[in-house]
């Protein structure tokens, strides 16, 4: 259906309020810019209303039709059905003949007939069925057709007569046309823009990548049609070199242009051409009339004023506006803002932006300013002067050019610039630059591919080649080489790397990147189950190593915090994590403060403060949007912090999106981490056949990549919930086995005995066992409680309230519910809390006939119920009908009847449901 196309993802709420006000009665009127998605509304509109049996009106004229009296009125009567026609009065067919032929009747009486023709016609029509009239693209109505459909909805054609409209922009003297070519009362809609998430989703249903997401919806300020413009031009490309602006979205800015007066266009082309443009600068450069020129601007959804800032919506018209404006002009305009800069240094940028004739006086005393940039921390300044600095050097400078776009390069990237970062490394690149020159290029290159590392061999290869049997030069790229091989889960040659790294860093003096490969070595042997990682985590720890805030989480500090995290260290992994933030929010390419916002977010959810966690995984999810950043890592955050304290459904989603962001990116490490997070979702959700399969999935990827501690992705316990519920018992304690085996070997901490003493008091549960189950149940409770775990605290006691209730004592399963129920509602841990309500609710209402069922029985037995054939269920379930015949056996024994009838006698006394499945941990 139209409802479901990638056109409409994200307008679902849209789409539902427009529904809602056509059926109150009346006309709505949707606005916006060209490409925000008002005709896929309308089309969506036309479906429903066609699929109610409505007659449906629709024009769309196009831009030439503006000036072709009539054309509008004359293709809306040739859609009116013969029989209407026939039931006209004599004048009116006349008048209709002449519209149909899109010419009027002369005048006079004929005159009078073509304005009362539209009401007639839309009366008769809906005698025999509601009509709905779709007016798109309003602006391109010509006015005489205008007049007439204004007219006929002034007439109040009646409560079976509605219409909708959609026009680009109010005029210029801000009028609405498209509000007085509907009914009254009128609603009128702005289209907003799409989120970023919502984006994301119309780009992956068009086959674009996730990591454009976030670039592109910059670039296009949320127009889906501008964004799928850009995204067709750059999906293939590196994010840091700009694609050829395609034609489509140079139409569209020149169209938002066209409708502005030249004096307008003027005072667009000073705040395009300024650093950092504000009204006050404007009236500095000499546009007295500023404000009300962006006052015009603004009402064409060209520019947004906040206070004195001023910024193009989207940032392409402002880029359209400078390539079409001719050289003289964009000089003048330099020129002009060099004369209104208050800052010396943005008064010297604006004086080399006049002209770009080599100049070797100018080209050193830009490299000068950059310096002073670099000196005072403004490293995007710094970049677009050693830039500038390159440009303007003639052919005697071409030593201190290359130095110069070196700079420009690195301190691009730390300026959180990938675009002039990108754009300098190529120059050096493609120069006949020195060995070292082209590998610090080539490693700002590799730099900026973010999590698609495993996309950067050839880059590597060249770099490794160039820099020889240099120290200093080859330690940068080896250190890469081990995130590499991480990311692509590879850890076999990461760890070799690592080691390797460690080694030609200490060559080289380099303590800062000896102390990087160490932390990554930790992390490998650590992963794969090697206690050795606490003597290589010793020794970097022990370094005089001092990563810039763009580098924090690669460092030694940062991995320990990671470590006490996963050992449920959690006071200890929390300070040391404020203090890392407050350094890392220094991090201009953002990844730091990503990382480290990403990791308290882990804390604080297994902290039991779920609020806190959802607000620092919210915050990592907008930090790498800003950034441009890979999205599976905060994804996977955001569906932990979800599955905590906020909704399954949204934890769900985001894990869905981090598992296909980290499929684009070759990311291994967050594939299987987003995995976990949907299979939990899955399990407590309900869908526990999903679930399974997506834990099994991680299981096999983790064998593949030789992970064994179960501490860093705790998916074994999972697991093993989810077998059970599906009747494969053997299956679940092989599982808990192999975790217990793991964890004896690494010496886990109390944690992980936990997770698994619940997950196998839940096996016993599905098994029949509930004496055992209650019993370590209630033991994972209590060492829960120790911990300061509340989380995990309340869900080992709402598995011993199910095994207490399946001990047919409801009194004792009802306090473990009730005090599970108040751990969650203290934490905040919102999904936790309402599925207790729901446990605790059915416990006090149920009846005896199911006490005793395991839950896998208690399904089958509903099913019969419902009256439901032994392969009909053993289909629904994903059982064999044989597993059907022998749990039904059992569930007569254990109700004492002997026939389907009498089993379902038995269960329509009860009230309520089933108890909810035992489910995965948070």
């Amino acid at each position: 259906m139209l409802r479901d196309s990638p056109a409409l993802l994200g307008r679902a709420a849209l789409l539902a309020d427009i529904d809602v006000r056509l059926a109150a009665g009346g006309g709505v009127t949707l606005y916006g810019p060209p490409g925000i998605g008002k005709s896929a509304l309308l089309d969506a509109v036309t479906e429903q209303a066609a699929a109610r049996g409505e007659l449906i009106l629709r024009l769309r004229p196009a831009r030439g039709e503006r000036t072709l009296a009539y054309a509008g009125i004359a293709d809306l009567v040739r859609q009116v059905p013969p029989d209407v026609v026939a039931s006209l009065a004599p004048a009116a067919r006349t008048a209709l003949a002449a519209l149909r032929q899109g010419r009027p009747p002369r005048t006079g009486g004929p005159a009078l007939a073509r304005r009362l023709l539209l009401p007639a016609l839309l009366t008769q029509s809906a005698r025999g069925s509601a009509v709905l009239l779709v007016l798109d693209d309003a602006q391109w109505l010509d006015p005489e057709s205008a007049a007439l459909i204004a007219f006929a909805m002034r007439r109040r054609p009646g409560p079976r007569i509605r219409a909708v409209a959609a026009e680009r922009r109010p005029d210029r003297a801000g009028h609405r046309r498209a509000a007085r070519l509907v009914p009254a009362p009128v609603t009128e809609i702005a289209v907003p823009p799409l989120t970023p998430d919502d984006l994301t989703a119309v780009l992956e249903a068009r086959g674009l990548p996730c990591r454009t997401a976030s670039r592109l919806h910059r670039a296009s300020a949320g127009n889906p049609f501008l964004a799928l413009a850009l995204g067709s031009t750059s999906a293939d490309g590196p994010a840091w070199r700009p694609a050829p602006l395609p034609e489509a979205a140079r139409d569209l800015a020149r169209e938002l242009l066209s409708g502005l007066g030249a004096e307008v266009r003027a005072t667009l082309l000073v705040a395009a051409l300024a650093t950092d443009p504000t009204v006050t600068l404007l009236l500095r450069a000499g546009r007295d009339d500023a404000d009300r020129e962006l006052r015009l601007a603004a009402a064409a959804g060209v520019v947004e004023v906040t206070g004195e800032a001023i910024r193009f919506t989207p940032p392409l018209i402002g880029q359209v506006l400078v390539e079409e404006t001719a050289a003289g002009d964009r000089a003048a305009t330099h020129a002009a803002l060099a004369g209104a800069a208050l800052d010396p240094l943005d008064a010297l940028r604006h004086r080399a932006l006049r002209s770009a004739r080599p100049d070797a006086t100018v080209a050193r005393r830009l490299a000068g300013a950059a310096n002073q940039c670099v000196a005072r921390g403004a490293d995007r300044t710094a970049a677009e002067f050693y830039l500038l600095a390159a440009d303007r050097a003639p052919h005697q400078l071409t030593a201190e050019r290359l130095d110069w776009l070196v700079a420009a390069a690195r301190t691009a990237l730390t300026g959180g610039s990938p675009a002039l970062a990108g754009r300098a490394a190529e120059a050096v690149i493609a120069a006949d630059a020195p060995a070292g020159h082209r590998v610090r290029a080539r490693v700002v290159l590799i730099d900026l591919a973010g999590q698609a590392l495993g996309e950067m061999g050839e880059m590597f290869a060249a770099a490794l080649a160039e820099a020889g049997d240099d120290p200093a030069l080859l330690a940068p790229v080896r250190l890469r080489l081990i995130w590499q091989a991480m990311i692509t889960g590879e850890p076999d040659r990461a760890a070799a790397e690592a080691l390797s790294t460690a080694a030609i860093a200490h060559r080289a003096g380099d303590t800062t990147s000896e102390a990087m490969a160490l932390s990554g070595l930790a992390q490998i042997q650590r992963m794969r189950g090697e206690p050795e990682w606490r003597d290589s985590l010793a020794r970097a720890l022990a370094l005089p190593a001092s990563p810039a805030p763009d580098w924090l989480h690669y460092g030694p500090h940062y991995m320990a915090a990671r470590f006490a995290l996963i050992d449920d260290r959690l006071d200890e992994a929390r300070a040391e994590l404020l203090r890392l933030l407050a350094v890392a929010e220094h991090d201009r390419i953002g990844e730091a403060r990503v990382e480290v916002l990403r990791s308290l977010s882990e804390v604080a959810t297994r902290a039991g403060r779920c609020r806190e966690a959802l607000r620092y995984a919210h915050r990592a999810v907008q930090a790498a949007q800003d950034a441009g950043l890979s999205p599976g890592p905060t994804w996977y955050t955001a569906a932990v912090a979800e599955l905590a304290g906020g909704s399954l459904a949204a934890a769900a989603g985001f894990a869905r999106r981090g598992i296909r962001a980290s499929e684009q990116e070759g990311d291994n490490l967050y594939l299987r981490r987003n995995l976990h997070a949907l299979g939990q979702a899955g399990l407590r959700s309900g869908e526990t056949r999903a679930g399974v399969a997506a834990l099994r999935r991680l299981r096999d990827l983790e064998a593949e990549a030789g992970n064994s501690d179960p501490m860093i992705v705790r998916w074994h316990a999972d697991l093993a919930v989810g077998l059970a519920a599906l009747g494969e018992h053997v299956e679940a304690a092989e599982t808990l086995a192999h975790a217990r085996k793991a964890a004896e070997r690494l010496g886990s901490s109390p944690a992980l005995a936990g997770y698994l003493d619940r997950a196998t008091a839940v096996v016993h549960s599905e098994s029949g066992q509930a004496d055992s189950a209650v019993e370590l149940s209630t033991a994972a409770a209590q060492l829960f409680e120790q911990l300061r775990q509340p989380v995990e605290q309340g869900h080992a006691l709402l598995v011993a309230g199910g095994a207490e209730r399946r001990r047919r004592r409801y009194a004792a399963a009802r306090l473990l519910i009730g005090a599970a129920l108040a751990i969650f509602m203290s934490a905040d841990a919102r999904p936790w809390a309402e599925e207790t309500e729901r446990a605790l609710a059915r416990t006090e209402g149920s009846l005896a006939p199911e006490q005793g069922l395991t839950s896998t029985e208690l399904r089958i037995a509903q099913l019969v119920r419902d009256g439901a054939s032994n392969r009909e269920i053993a289909s629904r379930l994903y059982l064999s009908v044989k597993t059907v015949e022998a749990t039904l056996t059992r569930v007569y024994r254990k109700l004492g009847v002997r026939s389907r009838t009498q089993l379902s006698s038995r269960l329509q006394a009860v009230d309520g449901g089933p108890f909810p499945e035992p489910t995965s941990p948070a």
